[in-house]
């Protein structure tokens, strides 16, 4: 848990220096403990904190004295620039599957992305999973939802985490000839 603590450490904080009681790193590890323990808002991740507060301060060395607000919560998670923070993720997720043999590639539609009031199709996602490791090592958004554009987007993918050279699962529509 240490490494993921070090990668947080590197995320710009947008919030002034008055605003910052509760350091950045701990208030972004200990929400995604809290969304991978099933918090599905910022009043569930504050409950999260407020019941597991002395377990985490233990085990994090952390020392806050009481959980932030639900609100304060919120302003921190929703102003981070997303840009930003992706690479750090991406890094952590590739340390941890340095040794992955084999990844799957899927794409996924993205329920209620669809809106037919504004024209707009569904969005896709294609996935990279290391399998062995269980863990997902990036995304990218399939710019288009016609199916060759999915191939495109496989290439991009394995490009930009560096994964050339590795054994892969696909479906089936990747098995297309030229010609």
């Amino acid at each position: 848990m240490s490494a993921l603590k070090q990668s947080l450490l590197a995320i710009p904080d947008h919030r002034r220096a008055q605003g910052r009681l509760f350091d950045l790193p701990h208030m972004l590890l200990f929400s995604i403990l809290a969304i991978m323990s099933g918090a599905t808002s910022y009043r569930r991740i504050h409950q999260f904190l407020h019941t597991h507060q002395a377990a985490l301060n233990a085990a994090f060395g952390c020392r806050w004295r009481r959980t932030p607000a639900y609100s304060s919560i919120r302003y921190a998670l929703q102003g981070l620039d997303v840009q930003a923070l992706a690479p750090h993720f991406r890094a952590h997720a590739a340390r941890l599957a340095e040794g992955a043999a084999v990844i799957a590639l899927d794409g996924k539609t993205l329920r209620g992305s669809l809106d037919r009031f504004e024209d707009r199709k569904a969005a896709q996602v294609l996935s990279a999973f290391a399998t062995e490791e269980r863990i997902v090592l990036g995304q990218i958004l399939i710019e288009d939802a016609g199916k060759d554009h999915e191939i495109q987007a496989a290439q991009r993918l394995i490009e930009t985490l560096g994964l050339s050279g590795r054994l892969y699962t696909l479906d089936a529509l990747h098995l297309q000839k030229n010609g």
